[in-house]
């Protein structure tokens, strides 16, 4: 039976995260040939709302409104539950990201309706759509079908593969008001801390370290890596209390869970906290001087030796290769 989906497009800077792209693709597979309806949310969002469309989504639909400038959870289940009840959906598709994770249950309480939080791959079973997510840090892996009321989901980023962008689809963008009223919490102003280069979360290489880096000079050879590969610069919840780096970067249960396409460790030396965060990563290259570091145990491939020389010949190799091809 066709069915109708609501996903939520996340907006970082003015710009749609990958996640929102990963979400319509997630979308048109419990969809059934139904319709997928993307969500923007925020004080001026119809300009995103075409590569929405772009990527997948049958149409578009935008709630705006000054107060939503910065995300708050009352704000944003506001707007999002006007749509909702204009809309009446049979799925909704959010992305496993800080937002997600806030709005999603409290989305989920007001439907009175359960939610598969962290979806890693969807298929098609006998009694329905299976979602996949993982339990236990990531130690196990649980099946979950839904066989009553809204299908509600969220996914984690870098696991469903988005549709190509088509720039010749086209769809209708309409506006939905909401009345935006009691917000408990007011941004008066938002601080952030300047970062360079790819987000950690969407990132499809991560070059992480370790207490092994020994400094906050020790992270420069990994950013140079990190640079040449296109990819991000991680750490160990080790490498954060040591004050090598700043704890936004930190990969583990207690910090970011990624699943890029290559992961290089870097003096890590593997406890379970941080593997929880790492260990589906699809190739995992570990670089450590003790052969006998728990690293190794989940690593596709290990480098017994020290990093400082290992990741600078590494840097230069890739560079090479750069080059000639």
């Amino acid at each position: 039976m066709a069915k109708k989906v609501l996903v939520l497009g996340e907006l970082r800077d003015g710009s749609l995260r990958n996640v929102s792209f990963e979400a319509i693709a997630a979308g048109k597979k419990v969809a059934e040939s139904g319709e997928v309806v993307a969500v923007l949310i925020g004080d001026s969002v119809k300009d995103s709302a075409s590569e929405m469309i772009h990527y997948g989504a049958d149409r578009a639909i935008t709630v705006e409104d000054e107060q939503l400038k910065h995300y708050t959870s009352d704000g944003f289940s506001q707007a999002f539950m006007a749509v909702v009840n204009e809309e009446n959906p049979d799925v909704i598709v959010f992305g496993h990201t800080s937002l997600g994770k806030d709005l999603s249950p409290k989305i989920a309480s007001k439907l009175n309706t359960g939610l598969i939080s962290d979806v890693t791959a969807i298929e098609e079973g006998n009694d329905g759509m299976v979602f996949t997510r993982p339990i236990y840090s990531g130690k196990a892996f649980e099946n979950k079908v839904i066989t009553d009321g809204i299908t509600f989901f969220t996914i984690r980023p870098n696991n469903i593969e988005p549709m190509a962008k088509d720039e010749s689809r086209s769809g209708e963008v309409t506006p939905v008001s909401a009345e935006i009223k009691d917000l408990r919490t007011i941004i008066k102003e938002v601080i952030t801390k300047a970062s360079e280069g790819v987000d950690l979360s969407e990132a499809k290489v991560i070059v992480a370290g370790g207490r092994g880096v020994k400094s906050a000079e020790g992270f420069e050879p990994l950013k140079e890596l990190a640079d040449v590969l296109g990819g991000a610069v991680g750490a160990s919840r080790g490498a954060c209390d040591a004050d090598y780096c700043d704890y936004s970067l930190q990969i583990g249960q207690t910090g970011k869970v990624v699943t890029p396409d290559l992961y290089i460790a870097c003096g890590i030396s593997g406890a379970i906290q941080h593997m929880a965060g790492m260990s589906n990563s699809k190739v995992i290259v570990a670089i450590n001087k003790d052969p006998e570091a728990n690293i190794f145990n989940v690593a596709d491939y290990g480098i017994v030796g020290d990093l400082f020389e290992v990741v600078p010949l590494l840097t230069e190799e890739f560079k090479k290769m750069k080059v000639t091809s």
